[in-house]
């Protein structure tokens, strides 16, 4: 591996070198600035900046900070962003220039139908693969789940992106687990996506800006996971003027103020939001009855403040912070319980450009999830905790050191600590505390160097190396155990000491040949570590799933995919056009051993490890101009997993594993007032395990169980429907508002969620009979939602 690092330096240092010394040098100059929308402020990520009759283009940052080098001369430079109007100007270049970009937002632009100045083809002349950027107007045209606008169900209808299961925020990518996408809120980790018990994300529309999904050809940048990345970024808050929105809903409501600190200078956004359900429901429900006090609610509260001390330095900060609480009591039994969890982020950036060509991010990050369970009945009572706690430091450099060539490079370190289920009860005066196994901790390193590197107007390269590093660290005690797992001996390590280190080398590369202007083809491999798990067995990410790290019994889990895929637009770009094909390879995958029963042991003790594979097609036609617009997205794909321990040693699909998988998106703008969206998905059912046969051994009735997975449930599908209301006063008013009319499950399809079996009548009388039945969750929803801003 470390001939690989080596030779991915060279090639770095060689393609500078060799376009510095084969030709004779020109004059260069280099234009940089930011692009910032016009209205608030608020800078944009992933704005092309494009030099017309020349293929040099480049991206702004997540910053919105760009830089180009030409020649001197005279140029006519373009910004377009998807959800922007495209800006021109001429520039004769004759010294190094700073030029910051303003953008009317397509929202704001009075036209009834956007036109595109310039074509959209990033998808096209970009080298990345499987990378799917949308902004917070994309998403809210999406028909919503209960009125609740949410990023990760826009996401779960791309291709090659399934859903957990009804109504679920969880997603899988490409054969991968849940614990497999790298999900992060301005730089921190969120390992707890989902609010209600995955039903809603914790993402709040309000709050949000942008968001990023890279299911393929992962740049070197990010790490730690097998399959996927999803970067979200907050809003840094208007800068012009204060605002304030919000909306009222079925389920929950929102409200976010932002505004200057000072003029120019500082800008701030507080956005939160909270159900009522627990509220409504409490008028209802007497003093009297058992149930009184029993109740289930979620909040959370997103806060940024950015300050700019000058041109070079920029200070953001910003953090999350969530809960959700579910209250359960039943007075005739004298029992009680309450279960909080959630989120907390906090993050601290320092930008700096040291010069035209240089940009610096440093980074301070922490995040904590934490799940409690406390019950009692009586005089007796239980509790249990779990959760996982970070402190990150990072910094990223851009360097643009030549007009076809952009540098990334950086390093971040990570302390993780790691919380087992803690139990503790009391009986009266007595306490109860068990031997539970103690924290866990690790130090986790990385480093890496990126180039994307523009070879002519045929070829562009995006290649870069990334190396990583994860030690399990002390205080911790390793016991010696028997074949009983009575305990033997211990080894205890001290703070810090150093008890099982695990590394390497993770390359990415990924190549595009450009046919002509509107068809390219793109090819990406790329290899990945993941040194935390999330094992469960259920098939979502529930508030109980357990984080664990790598440890001298767990080793990082390891891929490598290879993807293939050719790009065609049509019509000026109006229609975007893809086919893809994946092939991942994944060693060291975790779950449980077959019959495991939660228990106050190491977890990891009951572990089993195996390999997985999985392959596919992914195929996606976009509309993006004119009164329609919207996707359709269709996957054809096999996951496996074989384990020596699990099914006979016989590989087997996962449970998320869908051959097939279709998703209708359609947006209608019918006039100023109106808009209508639509969307229908269909998915192969999911893959389970059922009772084959049923016999009475001592009168007990028992089950033999088929091979794991080898049943499937009905296939799901689903149609959902939206209207959205705007008047349009005559005089331009301050207060403004709109109305969204949304339809779930429009046809009320029973899609199945899971089944069991009921048994009726009795052995004694010949008469009992063993059914199956299916629960479904959610007939036709409908709800209304009504959204502000003043």
């Amino acid at each position: 591996m470390k001939y690989i690092f080596c030779f991915f330096l060279s090639l770095v240092w060689l393609s500078l070198f060799a376009q510095q010394t084969t030709v004779e040098k020109p004059e260069r100059f280099s234009i940089n600035g930011y692009i910032v929308d016009s209205l608030s402020g608020e800078s944009i990520i992933g704005a092309t900046i494009s030099v017309e009759g020349q293929s040099k283009a480049v991206t702004a940052n997540q910053y919105g900070f760009y830089s180009i080098t030409l020649d001197k001369g005279i140029y006519t430079i373009t910004v377009s962003h998807v959800s922007y109007l495209s800006k021109s100007i001429e520039i004769i270049l004759e010294e190094n220039t700073s030029f910051n970009f303003e953008l009317i937002s397509r929202s704001s632009a009075l036209t009834d139908v956007v036109v595109y100045s310039k074509r959209r083809d990033g998808n096209v002349k970009n080298a990345q693969m499987g990378r799917t950027d949308l902004s917070i107007n994309q998403i809210r045209n999406v028909p919503a789940f209960m009125g609740e606008v949410d990023l990760l169900k826009v996401i779960q209808l791309l291709p090659g992106v399934r859903n957990a299961g009804e109504g679920n925020a969880g997603f899988y990518v490409r054969g991968g687990g849940p614990d497999q996408n790298l999900i992060l809120l301005d730089d921190a980790v969120v390992y707890n996506t989902g609010h209600l018990f995955g039903f809603f994300s914790i993402f709040n529309a309000d709050a949000i800006k942008n968001v990023s999904l890279i299911k393929g050809g992962m740049p070197a940048q990010y790490g730690g996971r097998l399959s996927s990345v999803i970067d979200v970024a907050m809003k840094d808050g208007n800068i012009n003027k204060f605002q304030m929105e919000g909306g009222i809903g079925l389920i929950a409501s929102r409200f976010s103020i932002q505004g200057p600190l000072k003029k120019d200078k500082a800008s701030f956004i507080l956005s939160a939001r909270r159900t009522y359900i627990d509220a409504l429901t409490k008028p209802f429900i007497k003093k009297e009855s058992s149930f009184y006090g029993s109740g289930y609610y979620f909040y959370d509260v997103n806060a940024k403040i950015n300050y700019k001390f000058s041109e070079k330095d920029r200070l953001y900060l910003s953090g999350y912070f969530g809960r959700d609480v579910f209250d359960f009591v039943n007075g005739k039994r004298s029992f009680k319980t309450n279960i909080p969890w959630g989120n907390s982020t906090a993050t601290i950036r320092w930008n700096h450009v040291f010069n035209r060509r240089l940009f610096s991010n440093t980074t301070l990050l922490y995040n904590d999830y934490n799940f409690k369970f406390s019950a009692q009945q009586e005089n007796f009572k239980i509790g249990l905790s779990s959760g996982i706690k970070d402190v990150s430091i990072k910094t990223d450099f851009d360097y643009y050191p030549l007009p076809n060539h952009k540098l990334k490079f950086g390093g971040i370190l990570t302390y993780h600590k790691f919380i087992p289920n803690v139990v503790s009860g009391q009986q009266d005066s007595i306490v109860f505390t068990p031997n539970n196994e103690g924290s866990k901790f690790a130090a986790e390193t990385a480093i890496y160097i990126q180039d994307d590197w523009e070879i002519g107007s045929k070829w562009k390269l995006n290649y870069g190396v990334r190396w990583s590093s994860f030690t399990q660290i002390g205080p911790y005690t390793r016991f010696e155990r028997d074949a009983n797992q009575n305990p033997l001996d211990s080894i205890q390590y001290k703070s810090f000491q150093p008890i099982k280190t695990y590394g390497g080398l993770e390359p990415r590369i990924t190549l595009r040949y450009s046919i002509d202007n509107e068809t390219s083809i793109k090819a990406a491999i790329t290899r990945n570590l993941q040194y935390i798990h999330l094992v469960t067995n259920a098939g979502t990410t529930l508030p109980t799933d357990l984080w664990v790290p790598s440890t001298y019994l767990v080793q990082p889990q390891k891929s490598w995919m290879y993807t293939a895929g050719y790009f065609k637009n049509f019509k000026n770009n109006q229609y975007e056009t893809s086919v893809e094909l994946y092939y991942k390879n994944m060693q060291n995958q975790v779950e449980y051993k077959e019959g495991y029963t939660p228990s106050l042991n190491d977890p990891e003790e009951e572990f089993v490890f195996g390999r997985g594979w999985s392959y596919g097609a992914e195929f996606l036609v976009n509309k993006l101009k004119g009164r329609l617009t919207g996707w359709v997205g269709y996957t054809v794909s096999w996951t496996w997993r074989k384990f020596l321990e699990l099914n006979n040693g016989e590989r087997y699909p996962t449970r998320y594993d869908r051959r097939h998988d279709l998703s209708v998106v359609g947006n209608y703008e019918v006039n100023k007032k109106w808009k209508l969206g639509a969307v229908f998905v269909y998915g192969t059912g999911n893959a389970i395990t059922l009772p084959e046969r049923f016999y009475f051994i001592n009168g007990v009735l028992t089950q033999e169980y088929s091979k794991l997975n080898q049943y499937r449930m009905k296939a799901y599908h689903r149609l959902d429907l939206a209207a959205t209301y705007t008047p349009q006063p005559k005089k331009k008013r301050k207060f403004t508002g709109y109305w969204v009319f949304s339809i779930y499950n429009t046809y009320s399809r029973l899609n199945p969620y899971f089944i069991y079996f009921d048994q009726n009548g009795t052995l004694a009388n010949g008469d009992l009979k063993v059914e199956a039945k299916q629960v479904s969750l959610f007939p036709v929803l409908p709800a209304i939602t009504w959204n502000f801003r003043f």
